[in-house]
């Protein structure tokens, strides 16, 4: 294996490694990295190689798939590689962040002749494994050209929205809404039960209604039988509903439903849900 013919991770969680079996499963040669040893075993598990650190990544591959908590990590990971990227490295980061955060990493990789996308997942570690999620993407067209194959093992359909911090701001706008879909999903359950209608049925009745949606068929049923085995975590759904209220702020644009939904995310955490499936936000009715 060579620098040019392997592809880097740093970060292997959910969709991380979701993204692990996409690439292995084009039959690409993959290393990576995780501080969670589990993580860097499970890697090893599906034919790819755990490294050590984060620096033994950018030693072995040219294209390196950035898929951490937060913006914040993001950058300090990439200030620490600095001096380890080489000119005509891609970086794509898949993190959901801070936009400009995310369009100061591209200025700061473009000074070191480093291409950069933030490309931002739509769609859970799930939808991500069977390839059927989308990805919004900034920065420079021909890094997109360069990135474009790698980015297309795990998803259906790219979308390059602008220059870089573009991708992470539309990742935003899906966030909010698709996090009230899922909000106003709960509260209608919560309302059935209180009137004391059975939730299997109800949920019959909403699918055959004009009420259906995506998100009822995607987490009703997990929903209705509490079975919150994370896709994506609702602790990780709160810190984006965070970033879109800021984002909102800086914009001067208030969000009253978004300001809604985080405090219900904030009440199904306070119960012990924060690692639990997104979901889980049908708690903070019960």
């Amino acid at each position: 294996m060579t620098r040019e013919t392997s592809v880097g991770i740093i970060g292997i969680g959910l969709l991380g490694s979701a993204i692990v079996e996409r690439l292995r499963g084009a039959n690409l040669n993959v290393v990576g990295f995780d501080l969670n040893e589990s993580a860097r075993r499970a890697l090893n598990e599906l034919g790819g190689e755990a490294l050590d650190t984060p620096v033994d990544v950018v030693h072995r591959a040219k294209q390196i798939i950035v898929c951490l908590p937060n913006s914040t990590i993001s950058r300090e990971v990439l200030q620490s590689l600095e001096q380890e990227l080489q000119p005509g490295d891609l970086v794509i980061d898949v993190t959901t962040g801070h936009p400009d955060e995310m369009a100061a990493l591209g200025q700061k990789m473009s000074a070191l002749n480093v291409g950069y996308l933030d490309a931002t997942v739509g769609g859970s570690s799930q939808q991500t494994r069977e390839g059927e999620s989308i990805v919004m993407i900034g920065g420079a067209p021909e890094h997109v050209e360069q990135g474009s194959d790698i980015i297309a093992t795990f998803s259906r359909e790219q979308f390059h929205v602008g220059d870089c911090g573009a991708g992470a701001r539309m990742k935003l706008v899906m966030n909010l809404v698709l996090g009230l879909n899922r909000a106003v999903l709960a509260e209608g359950l919560s309302f059935a039960e209180r009137n004391g209608f059975d939730l299997e049925q109800t949920l019959k009745v909403l699918r055959a209604s004009p009420a259906r949606s995506v998100m009822m068929d995607k987490k009703g049923d997990k929903m209705i039988t509490q079975n919150y085995e994370p896709q994506a975590r609702l602790a990780q759904h709160l810190k984006d509903v965070c970033l879109i209220l800021d984002v909102g702020k800086q914009g001067d644009m208030p969000l009253p439903l978004s300001e809604i939904h985080r405090q219900l995310l904030e009440t199904s955490r306070a119960k012990g849900f924060g690692d639990a499936d997104n979901s889980a936000v049908f708690e903070a009715y019960r």
